[in-house]
């Protein structure tokens, strides 16, 4: 029992009535605040879908083009057509690359949120959409990285994105980022060179995939370079002692390398191609070329190692007498993830959930599975999930340009299933995927996805701070500085 006249007993039995103002405003708040959400995420579902008929088109024909690096012409045309007939600025050929652009809606006194939209496709990996290995004849490339996914689905976001501002008369802009390129070409790196995103307050992207995923994640650094050796021709028969082989000396350095490996930290990777050994066997080659990739998780280790790469070139010429030069051709840094960002997407995705397959999808994936690994068979139903998000980093194996715009604005990315679980990158299957309905479903929830993230950043300017000081604190003191120095496209 309490004391009378305790300060407990007066509270208790005295109602306070700016306490119950109180409690009641906050009630009220939440509740506009649940209330507004909801709307907006219908309104997001509703514009996504009002024009799928366009981007699923806009995928499609990006698919049938598929254009590999720096080379877009038509994917990049057919998207400044569409952003400039929905009212939005399009600045093309920016960074030096024709393919390139920046499609800008808004007002200038209010958040900079940048989508970034990517068109090329792999060469040598034509297939049909169907559950077999087919190639499409006539046809040299393919969509097996999913980026005319990635091109279309982004547009879409930004078409809903630009609808939502208007209508609801909010400041702030919108820019969708044409990004030519990234398969070995860094398009993205020329684009944070000339200063593009300078003025952007955060960056939302996402990548086709097999799993609906917004996992914090980063990726590894590369740099990639061609070195060409040139050396004297002779016949090889008749006057070998005259000739000074080019492909010796390609060999010889390919030998180096090889060696290298054991003495290199263990999540380096060093990958070559030959793309020249010569004309004919009886001639011994004046000339030969040798295409170098090498990737390590933070691009600070990069240059000690690349340099023991330049001195196995420089080796290989001493000990066959020929002489070499080098191309660097692309080179970028790795994603610094961003946990804050990548939680907003989280959100957003949880609310529009996963995908159903159609019971003509199923068995498009039922017959594709058994050519996959067995992996897949432990990720059947994949497609339907949204993987619980944590903070912890999911450290990938792959490289993207999209590392160089994270080291210079807050960036976070994520992942829709466009492929049937188990399904790898650049791999047939992943043409075949992408270029059916299953591989759309999984754009239209990355479209969702992204435009509700990029409304929730204009309507809660805190958690763009909140970005901006988390990515401040990942960076750091490392001083950002591109990988290709001062060159041009490799156009």
């Amino acid at each position: 029992m309490l004391p009378k006249n305790s300060q407990l007993n007066t509270m208790i039995k005295t109602p306070s009535w700016s306490r119950i103002s109180i409690v009641a405003t906050l009630c009220l708040s939440t509740w506009v605040s649940l209330a507004t959400a909801q709307s907006n995420a219908s309104f997001v579902e509703k514009d996504v879908t009002g024009h799928q008929a366009l981007s699923r088109e806009l995928a499609q024909n990006m698919w049938g083009w598929a254009e590999t690096r720096f080379h877009e012409q038509k994917s990049s045309q057919a998207m400044q057509q569409i952003l400039a007939e929905q009212g939005f600025k399009v600045e093309a050929g920016i960074a030096g690359m024709p393919t390139a652009f920046v499609a800008t809606y808004g007002s200038d006194d209010g958040p900079v949120i940048g989508i970034l939209a990517e068109m090329d496709a792999l060469p040598g990996l034509s297939q049909q959409a169907a559950p077999h290995k087919q190639a499409i004849d006539g046809k040299a490339a393919g969509h097996a990285c999913g980026h005319h996914l990635f091109g279309a689905g982004s547009l879409s976001a930004a078409l809903t994105v630009k609808n939502w501002l208007q209508q609801n008369k909010i400041k702030g802009q919108i820019r969708l980022y044409g990004t030519p390129a990234e398969e070995g070409g860094s398009g993205k790196v020329y684009m944070v060179r000339e200063g593009l995103f300078d003025d952007v307050d955060t960056v939302l992207h996402w990548h086709p995939g097999d799993q609906n995923t917004t996992q914090p994640m980063s990726t590894l650094a590369n740099k990639t370079a061609k070195f060409r050796f040139h050396g004297i021709a002779s016949h090889a028969a008749a006057a070998p002692e005259r000739g000074r082989s080019a492909l010796d000396a390609v060999e010889a350095m390919n030998y180096m390398v090889n060696m290298m490996r054991e003495h290199v930290p263990s999540d380096t990777r060093i990958h070559y191609i030959i793309t020249n050994g010569g004309s004919a066997p009886n001639v011994v080659p004046e000339f030969a070329e040798v295409y170098y990739y090498m990737r390590t998780p933070s691009a600070a280790d990069l240059p000690a190692l690349w340099s023991r790469l330049e001195k196995t070139a420089q080796a290989a010429a001493l000990g066959t007498e020929t002489t070499v030069d080098w191309e660097i051709m692309s080179g970028v840094w790795s994603t610094l993830p961003n946990a804050t960002l990548a939680k907003v997407a989280h959100d957003a995705m949880q609310t529009f959930g996963g995908i159903d397959y159609s019971p003509e999808e199923q068995k498009f994936s039922d017959e594709i599975r058994p050519t996959l690994s067995k992996r897949a068979l432990k990720q059947i139903g994949n497609e339907q999930k949204i993987a619980t998000f944590t903070d912890d980093i999911y450290h990938a194996t792959a490289s993207t340009d999209v590392g160089d715009i994270s080291w210079n604005v807050p960036t976070a990315g994520f992942v829709t299933a466009t492929w049937v679980p188990g399904t790898a990158p650049h791999s047939w299957q992943a043409v075949a995927t992408g270029g059916m309905s299953i591989g759309y479903k999984g754009m239209q929830l990355a479209s969702k996805t992204l435009a509700l993230s990029a409304i929730r950043l204009f309507e809660q300017p805190e958690l763009i701070q909140k970005a901006k000081t988390e990515w401040r604190e990942r960076v750091g003191d490392v001083q950002y500085q591109s990988q290709i120095g001062d060159r041009s496209p490799a156009l």
